[in-house]
This record gives C-alpha cells, structure tokens and sequence, in this order.
C-alpha cells in the first residue's frame, strides 16, 4: 500500500473517531435531558428540584462536589443553598456576588472552566481553607433560562476520573437551563400556596376576632360584678375578698392580654407568609418587663410539664428603642419553641447582658432540650426553615428573625444533640431612623 493510501486511512480512521464522539456527547446530552426533566418536571418542591438536579449534574460529568448557589439581590451575594460534597460549605454560607469564579460566571452570565482551580487568581482562596476542601478543577455555570439574567449558579467540581472540560459544560449548560426553570417553577407554585393560606390566616384572624368577643366581654362583666360584691361584704371580710378580687383580677387580666396575643399572632403569621409587615413602632423599652411577661403567660404551661423558667441579670439592663409588641412575640416564640424540646425536669433561661462597646444588649435564651442536627440549624431564620414539629410549619424562627432584622440586631443559635439550644439574640439601645422590613 502506498503512502498515500496509508494516510488516507488514517484521515478516514481520525475522522469516523471524531464522528463517533461528537455522537456519543449528542447521546450524552440527549440522556442527561432526558433524566433532568424527568426528574425535575415531577416535583414541584423547591428542595426537590434542587437535590435531583445538583445530583444529577455531578453523575453525569462524573465530579465528586458541587453546590447550587442562589444570589440575593438586597445583600449582592451568593448563597450556599444546596451542597454535595464531604468538605463543602454549610448551607447558608454567603459571599459577594462578584468574588470567585462562580461570581466572575454569574456576572458574565456565562460558564467557566478551569482545570487548575489553585492556579487561578479568581478562585475564592478562603471557602477552601476555611472549610479544608482542596478543589482542583471547576465548572462554574450562571442558573438561568435560554435568555434571562442569571438567578444563581451551579458548580460542579474535582471530575473524579480525568478533568472537567467543554463537553461537559456543554451536557452542564442543559441541566443548569432545565433548573433554572424548575426552580421558577417550584418559587410560584410555593407563591401560590402562601397566598392561598394567606387569605385563610385573613378569614382566620377576623373568625377568632368574632370567637373572642364574648370572652372579652365576658372578663368586663365578671370584673364589674366582682367590683360590686366587694361594697356588699361585711368589714371583717374585707381583707380575705380584697386577696380574692386581685387574684381574680389578675387571671382577668392574662385573659384579655391573651385574647390581644392570639390574634395579633394570627396577624403575625400572615404577614410572614405573605412577606410583609407594617413599620415597627418604636419607643422605651424595658427588656425585663417584656421576658417577665412572656413568661408569667407560658409558666401554666411549663409548670404542667415539669420545665423551670428563669431569668438572669436583666435587671440592671437599660431600656432600649424597640417595638415592644414585636420584641414580645419574638421571646414567645423561642421560649414556647423550646418548652417542646425540654423534658420533665428541664429548664428555659434567659440571661442578659450589656455589651458597651457595640451599644447594645444581649439576650441568652437556653434550654436543656434535645438539641438539634446541622441540617435543622442551617435551615433556621430562612424560607427553607424545616420544623420537627407534628404539622408545624417553621415559621416561627422566620418571625423572630424578622423581628430582629426590623430593630438592627442579630441573632443567632449553637445547639448539639443531646445538650440543648441556645439563641443569642443582640438588640441595639438605640434607633437611629425607622426601620422597616
């Protein structure tokens, strides 16, 4: 055979290779949107779509990590929202949206390779050593639809057999293209729903309203009679009455204030649900009278279950500029939260202190509970807040982060199993200008 003839088998050999390939990636990508959309277009939960597409994505490119990220267009950053991976991030961990690769490929709403991650000047040096991952290779892709601005990114890293390349991106680009418009998909069904339990918390809230006139009406004229009674006693019953009146004064009392509680709570519920809130109303607060309140309206309930309620050292605590209804649902959550996790014999405290230097107080609230897992703690304070209650709906810690973010403080939680929760929660003393949520 010639040598012409030689090289023309060659070219012909090189050839029907490439062919073969180029139909084998075809496959590839036709199989990967295949099992996307499949996947994808059978739920409707937002959790759902994210867990089967990051899934999905690292199968099919063969990588051991990646993450989903989401920006946040008020803060101007990227959030961890889903993660696969020994080492990687907690969900929740944020940063700017114009750091590292997966910021560079969200703001060029393009996708980006990079097959020696530690060589490259744009990689987020920190999330590796922070959390000990060493990444060497990465494909950053901005979550969008065919056209659209970018509503996040996915990553997909450390290819476990050879590195991530262009046909990978390529299979990449259709899964990140079919979860993006999962994930619209998943956030207006989950909009819906809101609205529709909005609209019944609305008929709830006026229905309990109605429900709770009679007992409100009721407690003014049990009051006027007992007032009546005692101009009727004889003198040397006076005393014994008098202790009588003011015990039943009292538990009158708790019932109207716990009348204006159940339905402020109603209202409460629905303005989270719904995403909206009035502006707070700010004015002097004493940080003891509102703890000591909670607690004389919970301590029935956590003396039948054998739990202690305490407080510490808020009495020398200055008062602060606050909006005292809003500060006293979000203890009410956190201690009646917690009198579900403690057992017979447990106790609940809250502690303050006066941290100077910021110019601000700082609250404690402890329990002796069961603690609770990672994935439990990471959720907290967000729209993915998981609750472990029987037909509880999570969003209670969504409420006292709400509440917190409208007075300029923080908040945050250290639990471990077995030991219990605490949540720290710092005020400012004062309001420089209304806040709003």
């Amino acid at each position: 055979m010639s040598n012409h003839g030689h090289d023309s088998d060659m070219l012909s050999d090189r050839a029907s290779l490439q062919i073969q390939e180029r139909l084998d990636r075809r496959e590839r990508e036709l199989e990967a949107a295949r099992r996307i959309s499949e996947a994808l277009f059978q739920r409707l939960r937002l959790e759902d779509v994210l867990e089967q597409a990051l899934s999905i994505a690292l199968d099919v490119v063969g990588a051991e990590a990646g993450c989903i990220l989401f920006a946040n267009s008020e803060t101007k950053e990227l959030e961890f929202t889903h993660v696969i991976g020994e080492k990687s991030p907690p969900i929740g961990t944020t940063f700017s949206w114009d750091e590292g690769i997966a910021g560079v490929a969200f703001q060029r709403a393009e996708a980006i390779v990079v097959n020696n991650v530690q060589q490259d000047q744009r990689h987020f040096m920190r999330i590796d050593q922070t959390f000990g991952q060493v990444t060497q290779d990465l494909i950053a892709l901005p979550l969008k639809r065919w056209e659209g601005n970018p509503i996040g990114v996915l990553e997909v890293m450390n290819k476990k057999s050879g590195s991530l390349d262009d046909d990978d991106v390529s299979i990449l680009t259709i899964i990140s293209a079919f979860t993006a418009i999962s994930i619209e998909e998943a956030r207006l069904f989950e909009q819906v729903k809101l609205s529709e339990v909005a609209h019944v918390l609305g008929d709830i809230s006026h229905d309990i309203k109605n429900m709770m006139m009679p007992i409100t009406y009721g407690a003014w004229i049990l009051e006027k009679k007992l007032h009546d009674l005692l101009g009727h006693v004889v003198p040397e019953d006076v005393a014994q009455v008098k202790t009588n009146q003011e015990s039943s004064e009292k538990i009158l009392s708790m019932i109207r204030g716990n009348a204006r509680l159940i339905q402020e709570r109603v209202k409460e519920i629905a303005d989270t649900v719904k995403g909206l809130s009035s502006p707070p109303q700010f004015s002097s607060c004493q940080i003891l009278d509102v703890v000591t309140m909670v607690m004389e309206t919970l301590r029935p309930l956590a003396e039948e279950r054998g739990i202690g309620l305490e407080k510490k050292n808020l009495n020398d605590l200055p008062a602060i500029q606050a909006d005292e209804r809003r500060i006293f649902n979000a203890l009410y959550n956190l201690i009646n939260n917690a009198l579900d996790e403690v057992s017979n014999g447990g106790s609940i405290t809250i502690r303050g202190s006066l941290d100077s230097s910021a110019q601000a107080i700082r609250l404690s609230i402890s329990d002796t509970g069961h603690g609770m897992s990672p994935e439990v703690r990471e959720s907290l304070f967000t729209n993915r807040t998981i609750s472990l209650k029987a037909g509880g709906t999570g969003l209670g810690t969504k409420i006292v982060k709400d509440v917190v973010d409208a007075h300029g403080g923080q908040i945050s939680v250290d639990s471990q199993i077995g030991v219990g929760t605490t949540f720290t929660v710092s005020l400012p003393l004062f309001q420089a200008t209304a806040r709003s949520r």
